[in-house]
């Protein structure tokens, strides 16, 4: 047979496109109740993300799913009588799961799957049925934690009484990794032999494939020693995007701090804080590394293209054992702050406009730990027989206002020394920052404005070593700690 030019790119297109759909893996999944409102979204994803997926229409909803191998899946509907829990779904390629009920509690809907470990998953929910439907009842009444933990307690030993008669699959070591962030949090969790015995019988018996999982389950079960500020750093073993394993220590080189951020995928203040901190990288990295520890799954982390565009050292933890040691409560974002010889110097929660200028400001200053609030930072030190005074900046966004009391005192010597003058501002009012803080037009760091003024204090009856400085002692003021003054910095 003879073929023309035309033919043959139409077939070789052809071709191309048929191999497109036959790499692409999915799973569907339909629902139906009459009880779901039109409009309802229904919410899904794979990994971290949910994200819309359908909207409820005659009480019906569908959508397909991109997935490999086994994976795990959650649903959640928000809409009128809906609860705000989550339907956890076990899929492979190629299935279609069907879930039905008659009412808005679709987590304990009828699920239709071929999957066995979707089937491990449908014993444990009906084992749990009564339950679990006395919780989201309670949710939906607005009823208070203080009462629901009692039931949520429940709940847990239930699914312990029946994990030992199920296969170890997926199913089994989520609702196992389930009980033991409740058994972490909880403050007397009153099966905690139970579950010690039961952790180690599933971590002895399971399939290969399971070793991150488990590695955080039994951090939560047995949770290692919390380092705070003044404690020696911990080693611990990373991976970076390539699969490559590296230490911690590997970053304390040429007399370096160094800025541990722990971030995750979904996590949007981690996401905003990048453009800010490109910029504070580039002034810092004679003196600073940073380490991105990403807390996702591996595979999440290497394909995701946050992940591709940063430049420091980019690595993963997914077994979230590192974060167990180094981070009070496991939130993202988190930094910790190292100083050269492995000590900890401070640790924060959160991402606000200007933290990392207040951070390179706070490195280049006078010696302090502003880690309470980022945002604001001691520049300069002058102390007298007469007086005390503080030069400070504060960072923000250009439409943010901050507020400095009348109350705000400096406490050195077991004494307040009180504040007597500001200049700059005005004191007990909203005060806006005045000065872009960059030529930049990023969404972000284009909107960084900072404001300069000066605080005036009580002189010191002794010189200190170090001193705080306090915004009153109201619940959420402003403290920055261990400020030193200029003959000890």
């Amino acid at each position: 047979m003879i073929m023309n030019k035309k033919t043959i790119i139409t077939i070789v297109l052809t071709l191309v496109v048929i191999a497109g759909f036959a790499q692409t893996k999915t799973a569907t999944i339909t629902g139906y109740s009459p009880a779901i409102k039109d409009g309802t979204l229904v919410f899904a994803g794979t990994g971290t993300i949910e994200t819309v997926v359908d909207t409820v229409q005659a009480g019906r909803f569908a959508f397909t799913l991109p997935v490999e191998a086994i994976t795990e899946c959650s649903i959640s509907l928000i809409g009128e009588g809906c609860p705000t829990y989550m339907l956890t779904i076990f899929l492979r390629p190629g299935v279609t799961v069907k879930l039905s009920g008659t009412d808005c509690l679709y987590p304990l809907w009828k699920v239709e799957s071929s999957v066995p470990e979707q089937q491990t998953q449908n014993r444990l929910t009906e084992h749990c049925r009564e339950v679990i439907k006395e919780l989201m009842q309670m949710e939906l009444n607005h009823k208070p934690w203080t009462e629901m933990e009692t039931v949520e307690t429940k709940l847990m030993k239930l699914r312990m009484d029946l994990l030992p008669s199920l296969p170890i699959d997926a199913a089994t070591i989520n609702a196992l990794c389930g009980i033991a962030i409740t058994a972490k949090n909880a403050k007397d969790f009153p099966y905690m032999e139970q579950l010690k015995n039961l952790e180690k019988t599933i971590a002895t018996r399971a399939p290969k494939g399971f070793e991150e999982r488990l590695i955080e389950i039994h951090n939560n079960v047995y949770p290692p020693r919390i380092l705070q500020v003044g404690a020696e750093a911990m080693d611990a073993e990373l991976v970076d995007m390539q699969g490559q394993k590296h230490h911690l220590f590997e970053a304390f080189t040429n007399g370096k701090y160094v800025l541990l951020d722990f971030w995750g995928i979904g996590c949007d203040p981690c996401m905003m804080s990048e453009s800010e901190m490109k910029e504070f990288y580039g002034k810092m990295k004679d003196q600073l590394e940073i380490i991105g520890i990403n807390l996702n799954k591996l595979s999440e982390f290497q394909k995701h293209e946050f992940s591709k565009r940063i430049i420091w050292k980019n690595w993963n933890n997914a077994s979230k054992d590192i974060c167990s040691n180094y981070c009070d409560v496991i939130a993202m974002p988190y930094y910790v702050l190292i100083s050269p010889d492995k000590r900890i110097v401070w640790k924060t929660m959160g991402y606000n406009y200007g933290y990392f200028m207040g951070m390179a400001d706070a490195l280049n200053g006078p010696k302090q730990d502003n880690s309470a609030n980022l945002s604001l930072v001691i520049q300069k030190v002058a102390a007298n027989n007469n007086s005390t005074t503080i030069s400070m900046r504060y960072y923000t966004h250009k439409g943010y206002w901050f507020r400095i009391v009348k109350e705000s005192y400096l406490s050195a010597n077991g004494k307040k020394y009180k504040l007597t003058a500001a200049d700059g501002i005005k004191l007990d009012e909203d005060n806006y920052p005045q000065v872009k803080a960059t030529e930049s037009t990023n969404e972000i760091l284009g909107n960084i404005y900072y404001s300069d003024f000066t605080l005036t204090f009580e002189p010191f009856d002794t010189l200190p070593a170090t001193f705080d400085f306090k915004e009153g002692d109201v619940e959420g003021a402003f403290v920055i700690r261990n400020v030193s003054l200029p003959s000890s910095h």
